[in-house]
This record gives C-alpha cells, structure tokens and sequence, in this order.
C-alpha cells in the first residue's frame, strides 16, 4: 500500500520536480527571494545596491506576452516576444513538463542578450497547463513532436528569416526532430542540458520510468499533486516552497502553483515520459549529427544525470568538431528556476546563435 508521504518522495524524484532542483550554493552569497509589492515583482537580496541594480535591470526588461493558439486542433500555450525588426525567429522548445511558464525570465533575457534583433517564442506541450487540457486526451513524445512542426510550419509562413531552435532536455530532443522536418528554414540548434538517451546509471531515471509506466503510481501522483493544487492558494504556494526550496524564483514557483498542480497536466506529463522512455531507448541519430554538426551546439551540465557527461563524451567522439560545452557554475538541469541560471544560459545560448548565424551567412 502507498502512503501519502511515499507519494512525495517518488513526486520529488520526477523530472518535473527533481530535474529542477537547484543547488542552494548558487545564492550563498547573494541569498534571492522574490515578493510581490503592488503587484510588482521585486528581486530582494541583502545587498542594497545589488537590489537598486536588479529593480532597475527588471523595469527595463522587455516582458514575455502570453498567447494561446490552435496547433492541430489543440489549444497550446505560448510565450512570446517580437522584435520590430527581426533578423531571425527563434523557437523555445522547454522540456517536460512542459510549461512555457518556467522559462519567462529565461526568453526575456535571451531577447535582451540578442539586442532586440530577433523575435522569440516558447511552445508550451500540448495538454500541460491548466487550461489546456485537451478534453483529458494524453499525448506521446511523437504527437508533441508533430504538433511543434506543425506550429513552426504555421508560424513562420512564406517569411524567409532564419529559425532558430532551442531546446531543453527532453525539448533538446524533440528540437533535433524537429530540424531533421525543417533543414531549408532552421539555421541553427542549441541543445541546453539534452536529454538524447537514456542513462542506464541513474536511480532517478529508472524510478520515474516506473512511475510513468504504472498506471496505480501514475494515477496516485497526479491525484496528489491535484490535492496540493486545491488549496488556498497561500498554503499551496508555501507548500510548494517548501517542498522545492528558497533557491527557486517567483516566477518558477508561480509557474508550479498556477499551471502545474492539475491532475490532467501531471497525467500527460508522465505519459509523455513513459513514451520517452520507449523512444530514447535507442542512439542518437549520429549520421544526422554528422552531417549537421556545423549549425548544432549543445550544453551539458557538470553534474546532470539526464544528459551526463559520458554523453557528452560520447557525441564528442561520434561527431568529431561538433560545438559542445559543459556549464561549470554551479547550475543544475533545471537552469530557468533560478534567476542566475537564466541569466547565464540566456548569454550562452546568444553567443552561439550570433556565433553560428554570422558563419552562416557568410558560407
């Protein structure tokens, strides 16, 4: 018999929750915690002048505008910036669960990053969020996949700017699906933290297959996570803080309590994973890898069990010359939780798009 609190422990350990969990020495130094003051989000930290810099650098910072749009019949969520004159569009695909919501500091300072020249937009997966909930249909890594090239497709029309894919985690993976459909319109992939294929070596990998795979477990998991979410929302929040620590950012807590605590958002998110477990049992695509390596970059994180640094050795030796990176800050898997992870991935992932964009207009 499963008890409520064998629930959380099995919870905590899914990539929904585990794959984000921030190591805490980030902010030993400069402790973050955000409040809301009139409606306005503050970054507080013990240091005056760095609270005057990061209230400044916020009411500067040109914001996300969510949108909902009708991608194969289905209501999904989206996360965009447009620039008045863009030189490229580029496309966040954000991995499981999925919610474009964790990544709003992320797009921001990725547009700020790239000067306002380019225009960008997050695509949520289809039936994870609150409102979108599809009429309780549960949907595969590969429907996901289709419903993201049929989005890009649609989106970018007869424009002949060049796309630009970014991908995280499992979104890493459904990006490279995504080029293989798409060669004459993306120039340029960032893998961020991929998750390619399985890693045999992990507790944590086999312990959410299980879950995924068992229809009690699955059913037990979101039935919780739904109790949590029917709270007054102050209990649920402070629950939710609790459970995931102080490291987190207004904006990922925000983003667990208005958009994750659905019983049919958690459903899909590990139906999608129990199929993700069944597609990424095999190897990569080395031959695609090989022929694209010129416009492909990845980042891996020093100590991410869903994309380990054995893959990173790996694709190294698979693909000699491929543009790989291994981050060294002190981040984890779940980089867009934290305001420091944002800031950091968002300069990395600028940098190779400016990097590989100028190469290839020039070739």
């Amino acid at each position: 018999m499963i008890t409520s609190g064998s629930i959380f422990e099995v919870w905590r350990t899914l990539p929904l929750v585990r794959a984000f969990l921030v190591d805490r020495k980030i902010f030993r130094e400069h402790y973050w915690r955000s409040t809301i003051q009139h409606g306005i989000r503050v970054d507080c930290t013990r240091n005056t002048h760095l609270m005057e810099k990061a209230n400044t650098e916020f009411s500067q910072k040109i914001k996300c505008v969510d949108r909902r749009c009708i991608i194969s019949s289905f209501s999904v969520d989206l996360l965009e910036i447009l620039s008045k004159k863009p030189s490229m569009h580029v496309f966040f695909i954000p991995g499981n669960p999925g919610i474009v919501s964790y990544y709003r500091d992320f797009i921001e300072d990725l547009f700020e990053n790239l000067g306002g020249n380019a225009s960008i937009t997050a695509i949520s997966h289809t039936a994870q969020g609150r409102k979108a909930v599809a009429n309780g249909r549960l949907f595969s890594l590969q429907e996901q996949i289709d419903h993201k090239v049929d989005f890009i497709e649609q989106e970018m029309g007869t424009s002949v700017i060049p796309a630009v894919l970014v991908g995280h985690s499992i979104g890493a993976y459904i990006g490279l699906e995504v080029f293989k459909r798409m060669q004459q319109k993306v120039k340029v992939y960032v893998g961020l933290y991929p998750f390619l294929t399985l890693n045999k070596d992990s507790s944590t990998q086999s312990i959410t297959g299980m879950v995924a795979r068992s229809p009690i477990l699955s059913g037990a998991v979101s039935l919780l996570v739904s109790l949590i979410g029917s709270l007054p929302a102050r209990i649920s929040e402070t629950l939710v803080r609790r459970l995931l620590g102080p490291s987190w950012s207004f904006t990922a807590i925000d983003a667990t309590c208005n958009h994750l605590l659905e019983y049919h958002t958690m459903r899909n998110v590990l139906y999608m994973a129990m199929t993700e477990f069944r597609e990424l049992s095999a190897e990569p695509d080395w031959v695609f890898l090989r022929q694209k390596k010129d416009q492909i970059a990845f980042l891996f994180g020093d100590d991410d069990h869903w994309g380990p640094l054995t893959h990173f050795e790996e694709v190294s030796r698979q693909v000699p010359g491929i543009d790989l990176s291994i981050e060294r800050e002190g981040l984890t898997h779940g980089f867009s939780c934290t305001v420091a992870g944002s800031i950091w991935v968002a300069r990395y992932v600028a940098d190779v798009i400016r990097n590989k964009i100028g190469a290839e207009m020039k070739s």
